[in-house]
């Protein structure tokens, strides 16, 4: 080979390598941060309780706080997961996390509700993009067979952050008062924005004018949308999590109302059940693998079964107001609960051309919020006070929260149907070494 020959060798695009210690890094500074990412958003149904009192708020003023949060991170998930498609996934993921945490520690100095709200709700916005970057960045480090199963060890972070923001939140709550734990959790996410920068990436979309991909934002968002599996994937998911969001949210003031108890020990009993979820995280990524090789559907059907039956088993948690078979359903609805979203994350990744992976994900994103996850906090606060508030209240408001569970499981089913043939279309794709 001669010195020219060389020399084009050397300029030639290498292929995305997989796998190794590179990849085992993304996934662990991922999973750290998806971590932080939630005890940010948990520490604030932890504090709750405390919070309303001290700032004379209603119900429905709390639940506006979540819903207004949750639809800052609606609306700039995409736009944001686009910019990180075009940019970088390392960079815009350290960014993320440094103005997340940022904002987090002023929710806690707040003295009034619009003092609360606004900040609270710039904190959806800096977490808007940073799933969409993760799952990104996540999915491409590891080959395709593995995608569900990585996935679902990222998702780990979801019920880790979540009972680690309402354990140590409710606890350091009752030690300093509401506002500390918004101060003490600001701190390791901005550590981990800066550790985020040594992560390997993938080249960004700039490269897929070689495979004839590259759009502009409104032709990606109509090339995403237009694949009916995650028109429909995103549809039930974002209904399911109307429930779901609902339970992370209001469960600890209901357990307070319930059994007469403080922050720190609601706290402790709901970040118990919340842990459940770290067996069901990799039990879904497994078992969706599993049934994926033996049927071209079987995930989407995975999320369709799980997601019923995490449905049935909160509303008799709720009517059996957390005696000791209550806490026993509570346990098994941590381990359910999560079992959909690997599959949604997996689902996200395996229907779409490289251009649109990140972005994929954040209309993911957008769509979880706006057609379920963001109403339901607010919603519930709004039934809750219309049936007198109390424990009695609360508890009929997330009972009726359950039917947003099976039309999910239904809806998932409709996702199915679609999933062999969407994926049949991108399997020439290829992912180029940075």
């Amino acid at each position: 080979m001669n010195a020219m020959s060389r020399n084009q060798e050397e300029l030639k695009p290498k292929q995305y390598k997989t796998g190794g210690w590179s990849a085992h890094y993304i996934l662990i500074i991922c999973t750290l941060l998806y971590i932080i990412n939630y005890a940010d958003r948990q520490v604030f149904s932890a504090v709750l309780q405390p919070m309303k009192l001290e700032l004379s708020l209603t119900d429905a003023q709390c639940g506006m706080a979540q819903t207004l949060f949750l639809l800052g991170m609606a609306l700039f998930s995409f736009p944001v997961a686009y910019l990180v498609d075009r940019w970088s996934r390392k960079g815009a993921i350290a960014v993320m996390a440094v103005v997340w945490s940022g904002l987090t520690y002023i929710t806690g100095l707040a003295t009034s509700f619009v003092g609360m709200l606004i900040p609270r709700s710039m904190v959806g916005v800096g977490e808007s993009g940073f799933v969409a970057g993760g799952t990104a960045i996540i999915g491409a480090a590891y080959p395709k067979e593995l995608r569900s199963r990585v996935l679902g060890i990222f998702s780990v972070a979801t019920p880790l952050g979540a009972a680690l923001g309402v354990m140590l939140g409710g606890m350091i709550s009752t030690q300093y008062g509401w506002r500390m734990p918004f101060l003490v959790f600001a701190i390791p996410g901005i550590i981990l924005g800066v550790l985020a920068l040594f992560m390997k990436d993938y080249r960004t979309a700039a490269v897929s004018a070689v495979q004839g991909e590259k759009t502009g934002f409104g032709n990606a968002i109509l090339k995403v949308i237009s694949i009916p599996t995650l028109r429909w994937a995103y549809a039930a998911f974002g209904i399911f999590c109307f429930m779901s969001i609902s339970v992370m949210v209001w469960l600890p003031a209901f357990i307070i109302r319930t059994l007469n108890v403080s922050e720190g020990q609601a706290g402790l009993l709901v970040g118990g059940i919340g842990l459940m979820a770290i067996i069901g995280a990799p039990l879904s990524g497994l078992f969706a693998d599993f049934w994926q090789k033996r049927n071209n559907r079987g995930r989407l059907y995975f999320a369709a079964l799980t997601a019923a039956v995490t449905t049935v088993l909160l509303i008799v948690m709720v009517l059996l107001k957390f005696n000791t078979v209550g806490i026993a359903i509570g346990i098994l609805y941590g381990i359910f609960s999560i079992m959909s979203q690997p599959v949604l994350m997996s689902v996200s990744q395996d229907v779409v051309p490289a251009a649109h992976k990140g972005f994929s994900m954040g209309i993911g994103l957008f769509c979880t919020y706006v057609f379920g996850g963001a109403w339901g906090p607010l919603a519930i606060g709004g039934i809750s006070d219309a049936f007198g508030g109390g424990a009695g209240g609360l508890g009929t408001a997330l009972t009726i929260s359950g039917g947003a569970g099976i039309l999910s499981a239904i809806m998932f089913l409709f996702a199915a149907r679609h999933y062999a043939p969407d994926m049949a279309r991108v399997e020439h794709e290829t992912l180029l070494a940075q």
